[in-house]
Formats: C-alpha cells, structure tokens, sequence
C-alpha cells in the first residue's frame, strides 16, 4: 500500500493526530507526549503526516523561512514508525519540503537545519553540499556563525560549542530527527556524535545546502 502524505498548518492538528504522532515516537524511544506536541503545534507552522491507510507511519513539524534573508527549511521533528520501510518514509517526507521549498523559493539554493541525536539522522543530507558537522573538516567562520543561528532559532543555543554544533538543552525537552534509533548501523558520521551525549540533553546542529537546480528538476537524492 502507498504512503499517502498530508501537510497542513501546525495549528490545524487536532489532539487525536497529536496522540497517533505520540504512539510513534514511542516506538523509536523519543517519548514526545501529546502534551510536548501540542506546545510545539503552537511554535511552528507545517506538519506532515505519512498514512498507510488508516494506520500513522510519522510525521514532520518544519517551517520554510528566511534567516538574515537565506531561505531555509527548518526542521522541528521528525519521528517515523520502525519497519522495514523506514527509509522510504524518510524519503516521503523529505521529498514534501522540498517540494514546498521549491514553491517559496525558485531558482534559489535553500539551508537545510535539522537536530540529530543519531548518525542515522545524516541520511537526510544525501546529495546535499557542504554539509556540518562532518568528518575531517574544520568548520569556517561563516559556517560557526550558521550554527549559532540555528541553535538559537531552535532554543538550543545554551552552551552551544559552534566548532562540533554541539548544543546543550537547558533541561527542556526537545524535538529532533527520531530515525531509526534502534538501529545502531557503521557510518562515517559516527566520528562526529563522539562528542554528544543525548541522555544529557545534547543534539547536533547540522545543516546543509541543497541547491536551485536540485528544486528545480527533481533530482535531490533521498534516502531510499
């Protein structure tokens, strides 16, 4: 059966969705409860939700915004249900901002912002440039200076070390990338978590640039 994708406002999820995107988020261990949902409705503006028939397989809470005039997606959560599809649900959801993206912003190239508590979440950044946080390379100024002002529009700017994306939550809960948690796989992004400890509250900050002409013709690779 198809993955049947919807995205409507944030602030137009009723409580039932909330819960169903709750009981999916258990699944990977995140525990975002119905109630850490609701306040995140309120702060941000898309969602989308991933169906196979009656049954919710995840889902997505983004904005597409400028940030000192670069377009961005940013990326609040996501969560997706375990199973052997859960790649190609990944590449459902990421393929709908882009989409979205590609609508707010032609013939630009678009920041991509999400929080990773995993390697397993870096599948998001197939086919994406001059990705950061990634092995062997030593961020630029300008490159520190992206990952202060994400970790701030995130509210993860506490205690951020902007040469490893390190951010530190102040002991309040947080969204990120729930992505095949449960799948501990060999990646060269491992290099990079050596630093972070999600039990402590900490996430990496990790951004990339997916460019005009990728938007425009379709041929962002997707984790599939």
């Amino acid at each position: 059966m198809a993955i049947e994708l919807t995205t409507k406002d944030c602030d137009a999820l009723d409580d039932a969705e909330l819960e169903e995107f709750a009981a999916v988020s258990d699944l990977q261990g995140a525990a975002f409860s119905a109630g850490f949902l609701s306040k995140q409705r309120e702060e941000w503006v898309l969602s989308s939700l991933a169906r196979e028939g009656d049954s919710l397989l995840g889902g997505m809470m983004f904005t597409l915004e400028r940030i000192g005039g670069t377009p961005c997606i940013l990326i609040n959560l996501i969560v997706t249900q375990p199973k052997d599809r859960e790649r190609e649900l990944l590449a459902a959801l990421m393929h709908e901002a882009y989409s979205r993206a590609l609508l707010a912003f032609p013939d630009e190239d678009v920041l991509v912002g999400v929080k990773l508590i995993s390697p397993n979440g870096y599948e998001i950044f197939n086919g994406l440039s001059d990705v950061v946080p990634r092995p062997g390379h030593r961020p630029t100024g300008e490159e520190r200076a992206w990952s202060r002002r994400l970790a701030k529009r995130f509210g993860l700017d506490h205690g951020l070390d902007d040469r490893s994306s390190l951010a530190v939550s102040e002991g309040e809960q947080y969204g990120y990338v729930a992505y095949r948690l449960q799948e501990p796989i060999e990646t060269p992004y491992q290099e990079v978590f050596e630093c972070c400890a999600p039990e402590e509250g900490q996430a990496l900050i990790v951004f990339g640039w997916v460019m005009a002409e990728q938007l425009a013709d379709g041929s962002v690779p997707v984790p599939v």
